[in-house]
């Protein structure tokens, strides 16, 4: 019998739920792979993410937390045990924020990983030498494991599953379980929010006048003239406040309020793409693939 030894940290502030949901479905995996006759047993265990374990595990996850105050300064001795850990051969897996906790090892030196779309300029600001796509909703690089949204603990638990047994046993579980287990990406959840609080008031002024006027014709050109600027100072001024230039930053704001749409009404495409202001229905339709990752009546159909 094959047995997957995997300790699931129970840090201050850690989720419950994915810390208990996690131990509940390796046990159901377990089940499944008895019933198969497959001799893998997974064997999780809650351990406090605040001192040491002698243990050595094959898996270590840090789960989701609502909290920042822990995640954002993790303990000394948390970080020294997954160092420690990981030396010993230990697969390392974070799940949401998390990924702050994994990144503080230093052991994600060079490797992409992903976290909470929500979270992502806080980790960039912490950590700007780790590349990070929150496009993806988990990515596996074999000793290290990064699941982005807060129930991405889920998609964590499925993928090691397959890990260790196999993709026919991950199916099963999930139908037990009744959870989708079909590929996805974290992109098909995101929102647009920027922040209005960086300091530059022209570019807030700015970023005002779009969000109430997204549906008119607008040109950079005319809008720098608008607030009297000149248009290359306010490419550079509002990029350096937002980390968008002013034509991405209105496109991503008119996708937004198309995804809005798409949610809460009936109307067609081709007036939603009117209405934010698209006269060509098919470069909006590209544009939303492009930002989203599905088509409009895909992602109608998985959120309304």
């Amino acid at each position: 019998m094959k047995q997957i030894a995997i300790a699931i940290c129970h840090y201050p502030h850690a989720l419950k739920s994915a810390i208990y949901g996690l131990q509940e479905l390796f046990l159901m995996a377990n089940r499944i792979c008895d019933q198969s006759g497959l001799e893998v047993e997974f064997l999780p265990v809650i351990v406090d993410g605040t001192t040491q374990q002698s243990s050595r595990f094959n898996v270590v996850l840090l789960p989701p937390s609502a909290q920042s105050d822990f995640y954002l300064n993790p303990e000394t001795t948390l970080i020294d045990w997954l160092k420690a850990q990981h030396n010993q051969g230990a697969v390392l897996a974070s799940a949401c924020a998390g990924s702050f906790v994994l990144a503080a090892t230093q052991i994600l030196a060079g490797r992409t990983v992903t976290t909470h779309w929500g979270l992502s300029d806080l980790f960039q600001l912490k950590y700007p030498d780790i590349p990070l796509d929150i496009n993806q909703i988990l990515i596996d690089h074999g000793d290290v494991i990064t699941a982005g949204g807060m129930m991405s603990w889920l998609d964590l638990g499925f993928e090691l599953v397959t890990k260790y047994t196999s993709v026919k046993v991950m199916r099963q579980l999930g139908k037990q379980l009744v959870v989708d287990t079909a590929l996805r990406e974290q992109r098909y959840y995101q929102q647009f929010t920027p922040s209005l609080l960086h300091g530059d008031q022209v570019v807030v002024a700015i970023q005002q006048m779009m969000n109430l006027e997204y549906g008119q014709p607008l040109s950079i050109q005319a809008i720098a003239a608008q607030f009297h600027l000149t248009e290359r100072t306010m490419q550079r001024r509002f990029l350096k406040a937002t980390g968008y230039n002013p034509n991405h930053y209105l496109q991503r704001l008119r996708i937004q309020k198309a995804c809005d749409l798409l949610e809460s009404s009936q109307l067609s495409f081709e007036v939603i793409a009117r209405q934010v202001g698209y006269e060509d229905t098919s470069a909006c339709r590209k544009v939303f693939i492009k930002t989203m990752g599905l088509t409009p009546k895909a992602f109608r159909h998985r959120f309304m």
